[in-house]
């Protein structure tokens, strides 16, 4: 069997695609979840990682659960409300405590159709650009079924209350157009610029020291939470930690030296 998500290496930057075309890159198999918790856990072994980005083969991003696995009650899907909770809590739910907490800055180059389970996937990510030709939809409401993958967390705090709920209300579909205008995505281009353009993003993040950005992607989620005073405590002993790397060191002789800088990740 085929993994679900491709991995390819470009310097510092990794790319990850999903790959099941066939059924709009749906989340629904055991299989599947497992491969992004295993995915995020070598990611944060790898020091030498410096960004990421994620998206979709095919036409659409992610569709989200898989609809005739819902109708047949099978796979993740299936067992009685209590087997479902712990199917939940054990399953998808473990890809944002994964992906959403990976220290490693993430780009979403959203391709196609992100839907249900697969714009709360978008929502995992730092960054995201689209294709013109994508298309955004928190969809549960329309399944009579709720966000059960954190997008009730992560679509407010990306959108703001009064957007996301107009989403997650009618579950109507949003174009690229208006994903732009409402801050879910930062940029759109062509599909056929869509990874060129994601790549180049996140190389240019790349050229930043690896524990810097590990550093600053935590500070931003952890500032999120905590009060300003915590917050200035932990930056504090972030800072003294960033101050003691040779990485540091060479960023600052080659800023007065007028030269590239060297990062070794340390």
């Amino acid at each position: 069997m085929n993994p679900f998500l491709q991995v390819e290496r470009h310097g510092a930057v990794v790319m990850v695609r999903m790959n099941s075309p066939e059924t709009r890159n749906a989340l629904s198999e055991p299989g599947q979840i497992q491969e992004f918790v295993d995915l995020c856990a070598g990611l944060r072994r790898d020091q030498s990682v410096r960004a990421v980005v994620l998206t979709g083969n095919g036409k659409a991003f992610c569709a989200g659960g898989n609809i005739k696995d819902m109708q047949n009650r099978e796979g993740i899907f299936a067992g009685s409300p209590y087997e479902l909770r712990d199917t939940y809590r054990n399953g998808i739910q473990q890809i944002p405590l994964a992906l959403y907490e990976l220290d490693i800055p993430i780009i979403a180059a959203v391709n196609g159709a992100a839907i249900g389970a697969g714009l709360d996937l978008a929502c995992m990510c730092d960054i995201r650009i689209a294709s013109e030709k994508a298309v955004f939809a928190e969809s549960f409401v329309k399944l009579g079924i709720v966000p059960g993958d954190g997008g009730a967390w992560l679509l407010p705090r990306i959108i703001g209350i009064p957007k996301a709920s107009l989403m997650a209300f009618t579950g109507d579909t949003i174009g690229a157009d208006k994903a732009l205008e409402w801050g879910l995505v930062e940029q759109l281009c062509s599909a056929e610029e869509l990874e060129t353009e994601a790549l180049e993003l996140a190389q240019r993040i790349a050229q930043n020291p690896g524990h810097a950005l590990r550093l600053c992607k935590r500070l931003l989620r952890e500032g999120q939470h905590m009060r300003l005073d915590s917050l200035l405590e932990l930056s504090a002993a972030y800072q003294s930690l960033a101050h003691h790397t040779q990485d540091h060191s060479e960023a600052v002789n080659a800023f007065v030296e007028k030269r590239k800088p060297n990062f070794k990740d340390q």
